[in-house]
């Protein structure tokens, strides 16, 4: 009987493992003393990995591609608009989950559109060449014998060449590039916009944590929004603009469709973001949780500590705002992903059926929630454990040339720099750290050189943030090489471009780039950090 009874609790094995096992391991901290690397396992790499893993979820259920597919099918595929749909879907996915994985996901999209419209458009030549030779054939018929030329000219099957089709040829070859580079373009532009959406970012957050432990957590999630979104938008305007020009043309009544009605190559184009949407189906009881997570995480980091208020780290509990950072929220929506079950709960009562033993032995066999929306398998296989490490080794060295003096002794010899204007010293480093990152990753570059330039801006007197943020950003602005960054390889792998493309266009993006992070810097970003004093939390800094 007690055996009986006791059976169907099998079901709730799942409960009892989640909770048993984190109360029976509480002891460990205590009686096994170990010291563990901080520079490797710091709140910022935390940070880094809660992100990262809501990320990996929202690839896993495909919740991306819905959203991508959705805003496309309201923006419309004109010319014009579904090029700028393309770079707001990827800027918008890029904000949140990695350049690359956005990258991979829109490059088909864009290809299975522009095969479409090219293979409409073909048959649609096609039609109109057969319907203009049949009707040529029949007027001829009935002219008289004295046009024997001509007659032999159509019954030996020759079309005359027509002279737009290799101008057409070439712009077709002109919007595939335009449209393949606009998506590689727009996902290094969104990642700048979100503290978690690349590495860059993520490097700035902990090397401020590391030099100026006393900051004031002036670097969070809200604040940087506030000042990376907006130079966001202002650099995918200029970018979507440039790459019409260059490759589209400025035909508005062309490109806009201002007043005509849709080709049949636009309703190609739409015929297959429909159906690549049909096959997703209606949205999952999975992609629900995913999306409600998501949605959760992103405001509990705009209400942790806004500024402006007092957010829901300082209300619930004391201090909150200097020990609850971003990285608590994005482990405990991390954890929850392990957890939440990835369909509907099947609640079943204890009692045994008599009428149907087979099926009593088939609820007790079953568990109480299914495999949860995430597993361990797929965060080892997606997880950049690369990029982990080396946010961690940059982050040690950052504290070992801080202590060693190394980074006093760099900023010292830059202190001649104290008569150049700030603006000035801003707009040279964006420039010369937007070419570096060309040749080396945007992560190693922005490890490398934020140290260096935060002890310079220490020695001459000026806010590290006036220099440290623009480059920061700069080192997002690989838009020229194929290799500077992963979006442009698997852009460049399709074969739509040339490196000569990338290269002159890019030029143009890394000037509207610096450009853009110069204005932005000198104009709200001055207001948002106060950029026209010198802190004192940098200056105790630099006297300890």
């Amino acid at each position: 009987m007690a055996s009986t009874c006791l059976r169907p609790l099998l079901r709730y094995r799942s409960f009892a493992i989640l909770f048993l096992t984190p109360l029976l391991l509480l002891p460990l901290p205590v009686t096994v003393q170990t010291r563990v690397c901080l520079q490797y396992l710091n709140d910022t790499n935390m940070l880094f990995m809660g992100g990262l893993i809501v990320a990996i979820s929202v690839e896993q259920w495909n919740l991306h591609k819905r959203i991508a597919l959705r805003v496309l099918l309201i923006l419309g595929v004109k010319p014009a608009l579904l090029m700028l749909g393309f770079m707001i879907v990827t800027a918008f996915l890029s904000m949140w989950i990695s350049n690359t994985a956005t990258t991979a996901m829109m490059v088909p999209i864009v290809q299975a559109v522009l095969d479409q419209m090219d293979n409409t458009e073909h048959d649609v030549t096609m039609m109109e060449q057969g319907t203009g030779q049949t009707n040529t054939v029949i007027e001829l018929e009935e002219k008289s014998a004295s046009d024997l030329p001509s007659v032999h000219v159509i019954s030996n099957g020759q079309v005359p060449d027509d002279p737009r089709s290799s101008e057409e040829r070439k712009m077709r070859k002109r919007v595939c590039k335009g449209m393949t580079l606009c998506v590689c373009y727009a996902a290094s532009i969104g990642g700048t916009a979100t503290l978690t959406g690349t590495g860059p970012n993520i490097v700035l957050k902990g090397q401020m944590n590391q030099l100026y432990p006393n900051n004031n957590d002036i670097v969070n999630f809200a604040s940087w929004f506030g000042f990376a979104f907006p130079n966001m938008i202002l650099m995918l305007v200029l970018a979507w603009f440039w790459l019409q020009c260059s490759f589209m043309g400025l035909n508005f009544k062309k490109s806009w469709g201002c007043g005509t009605e849709r080709t049949a190559k636009e309703k190609a184009a739409c015929d297959v973001l429909k159906a690549e949407m049909k096959k997703l189906g209606p949205i999952s009881y999975a992609e629900f949780n995913v999306l409600l997570m998501f949605v959760l995480l992103v405001l509990l980091w705009f209400t942790r500590h806004p500024g402006f208020v007092k957010g829901w780290a300082t209300r619930l509990f004391p201090r909150g705002e200097k020990f609850i950072t971003d990285s608590a929220p994005a482990v405990f929506v991390a954890l929850l992903l392990f957890i939440l079950p990835a369909n509907k709960p099947e609640f079943t009562g204890c009692k045994a059926s008599v009428s149907d033993p087979e099926q009593t032995e088939k609820d007790i066999k079953k568990t109480f929630l299914s495999a949860p929306l995430l597993d361990w398998n797929v965060v080892q296989r997606k997880m950049p454990w690369s990029i982990v490490l080396l946010l961690g080794g940059g982050f040690a060295l950052a504290d070992a040339s801080a202590n060693s003096g190394l980074s006093a002794w760099l900023g010292h010899q830059m202190t001649p720099l104290g008569s150049i204007p700030p603006w000035a010293i801003a707009t040279v480093l964006s420039l010369i750290i937007a070419v570096f990152t060309e040749c080396t990753s945007n992560v190693a570059t922005a490890t490398l050189f934020l140290p260096v330039f935060s002890s310079m801006a220490t020695s001459v007197k000026i806010h590290p943030l006036y220099v440290m943020l623009p480059c920061t950003l700069s080192a997002s602005f690989a838009f020229m090489l194929p290799v500077a960054t992963p979006p442009n390889a698997i852009v460049f792998s399709y074969g739509h471009i040339r490196v000569l493309d990338m290269v002159k266009t890019g030029i143009v993006m890394n000037i509207i780039g610096v450009l853009c992070v110069t204005l932005a810097i000198n104009t709200w970003g001055r207001s948002m950090f106060e950029l026209d004093t010198f802190p004192a939390w940098a200056n105790t800094t630099a006297n300890q």
